[in-house]
């Protein structure tokens, strides 16, 4: 499960913002944040399952944003092939070309939601929307384990929370990221009259229906803050977790493109 936030265009100063959460087991291997070279060739910055492969979240050398979210689905078959692949397909590939090659073969991923960001616009492509694969133009827009901009609670009220600090932000990216870190710790649960029915149980879906998950064997492992500004600077935070919400590491990309 994760959470993402993401903004073209409303601040003069970064049009590109993304924040985001990523929900997983605490047993599933992962690597951290870093630079390493994909199948494609391409160097990325993103963190590494290292179960099946791939990443929830890269960001290229050119500032392009790529995620995956899983669609939540109480009796989901699993897909042949593993999701983790597809941000690293869509910062490789024109969307046209993906596209065709994820409308081939409906059953070759479980439920996924793919975005791939840049500061002048970005797709969307969902197997689980009846008209997949759409442009996104400038605004702000939530995702989580539904489709594009479903009104979960916890995305109402992040992307309220992170569109109000884009529209003061000023010019210094890393008092932004500030900003925004605290309001992906929002542990704050949806009332049980506001809950998605999504197959998993109502206990589950309260467990999930915060921003910030804190458990001891599933929660948020990574809060992730990219930035974009107009003079092409390039800033990425990752804070990682552990169990019960407990910090770990910390790690901090700044370049120019």
């Amino acid at each position: 499960m994760c959470t993402i936030v993401f903004a073209i265009g409303q601040s003069r100063h970064f049009p590109l913002v993304v924040a985001a959460n990523r929900d997983e087991f605490f047993h599933r291997p992962t690597a951290a944040m870093d630079w390493w070279q994909a199948d494609t060739g391409q160097n990325i910055l993103a963190g590494r399952d290292l179960e099946s492969g791939g990443t929830w979240l890269a960001v290229s050398q050119e500032g392009m944003v790529a995620a995956v979210t899983n669609v939540r689905e109480g009796s989901a078959e699993a897909g042949r092939c593993s999701r983790g692949e597809l941000p690293l397909k869509a910062l490789s590939q024109p969307c046209q070309n993906l596209k065709e090659m994820l409308g081939s073969e409906a059953g070759r991923y479980s439920g996924f939601n793919l975005i791939s960001l840049s500061t002048s616009g970005g797709w969307y492509y969902s197997n689980r929307d009846a008209h997949p694969g759409r442009q996104i133009f400038k605004g702000i827009y939530g995702l989580s384990n539904h489709l594009l901009q479903t009104p979960w609670p916890k995305l109402l009220r992040l992307r309220n929370n992170i569109g109000r600090h884009i529209d003061q932000a000023g010019t210094d990216s890393s008092e932004l990221h500030n900003q925004l870190a605290p309001l992906l710790q929002d542990t704050t649960p949806a009332p049980d009259n506001q809950l998605p029915d999504t197959g998993v149980g109502i206990e589950t879906e309260r467990f999930l229906s915060s921003l910030f998950i804190a458990g001891d064997h599933y929660g948020t492992r990574a809060t992730t803050i990219v930035t974009v500004s107009e003079q092409g600077e390039i800033r990425v935070t990752e804070q990682s977790w552990g169990p019960n919400a407990r910090k770990q590491e910390q790690r901090q990309f700044c370049w120019q493109r």
